[in-house]
């Protein structure tokens, strides 16, 4: 046993640092350690993935995945709960799948598509400047660019649509933190916890994004959204935030053809598949975690909400147009 839980991570780790951003507002004690190898009874053999953070429990748990972690430590703090029950927790659930699963691939994008990034990550790795061409030897750097081609950011096109996207979403942020304290009103959320591990693992620690006309974002997330006292609401079901809303959009139009088609390859044992992302027939690599967390958000609706909630989500989803996706 031990006093505290453990982030078995990397610093440079969208997953880790949203999970250290939801300890912050959790405000629960917790250390970082490397992420073990398996093989050897290590945390990663325990928690039976390859992939991090993995969370090390003081009641000697060693689990993976950031939402069900969440959904675990909400139960144990639940003053400070990041995905609140009820309709609101429905939507705050499909907020950040968006964001957790589409906008990461535009993370992906960033780091491996643009050459001072893959330097500045490889140099940042093993502790010393390499040139590019080194960098670019190593094995890291040669899947960077196999991940960008799985996730559809392999074309000119798709590049460029989706640094627009990120570059949209930035705005919307920087406007909501006009308003709000936080993207879905004056606490935190889950959604602020994804929002800060990509800054701060990704955006705004790489030389590419250019993030400095957002003044207000990166206020945030240098002081502002650790400084959380407990207190504050989120906003209201359905309406929620501009933010909140200019996400839903995002995962109407980009998000949802591709978890749908993920979903129908799934069954049919194909390996890949094509739809249509901005304007272009796009490949995708048919990826099994999609569904399961699709149908996190899915159990969510059928298991913990009573009827008259339940249908008030499945009307809230149908107008949102994401009920094909997430209606139980």
């Amino acid at each position: 046993m031990h006093d505290e839980y453990v982030i078995h991570g990397a610093p440079l780790s969208l997953f880790t640092r949203k999970l250290e951003a939801a300890f912050r507002f959790y405000g629960a004690p917790f250390r970082h350690a490397s992420a073990e190898v398996r093989g050897d009874g290590g945390i990663a053999e325990r928690a039976d993935t390859h992939q991090i953070p993995v969370l090390h429990t003081p009641d000697n748990w060693a689990i993976a995945d950031t939402t069900p972690l969440i959904d675990l430590l909400d139960g144990r703090f639940p003053a400070r709960r990041l995905v609140p029950e009820g309709p609101l927790g429905v939507l705050v659930h499909v907020v950040e799948e968006i964001l957790d699963e589409w906008i990461a691939r535009t993370m992906v994008h960033f780091r491996w598509h643009h050459a001072e990034n893959t330097r500045h990550v490889v140099s940042t790795i093993l502790g010393r400047e390499v040139s590019l061409e080194e960098a670019q030897e190593l094995p890291i750097a040669k899947w960077g660019p196999r991940a960008c081609r799985a996730t559809g950011t392999e074309s000119p096109h798709q590049q460029e649509q989706v640094e627009r996207e990120y570059g949209a979403l930035m705005t919307a942020l920087e406007t909501q933190l006009g308003d709000t304290g936080y993207a879905l009103g004056d606490r935190p959320s889950a959604v602020d916890a994804i929002l800060l591990g990509g800054l701060r693992a990704h955006t705004n620690a790489d030389p590419i994004p250019d993030l400095s006309r957002f003044t207000r974002v990166l206020e945030w997330d240098a002081t502002g959204a650790d400084a959380w006292d407990g207190t504050g609401a989120l906003a209201a079901f359905p309406n929620s935030t501009p933010f909140a809303r200019h996400v839903l959009a995002l995962g109407r139009e980009g998000y949802a053809p591709f978890l749908l088609g993920n979903a129908g390859a799934l069954a049919a044992g194909d390996k890949a598949f094509v739809v249509e992302t901005y304007g272009e027939q796009v490949s995708y690599l048919c990826r099994p975690y999609p569904e399961q967390s699709r149908r996190m958000i899915q159990r969510r609706i059928r298991d913990r909400l009573d009827g008259d909630e339940r249908e008030r989500v499945i009307e809230w989803l149908d107008d949102i147009g994401l009920a094909a996706c997430f209606a139980p």
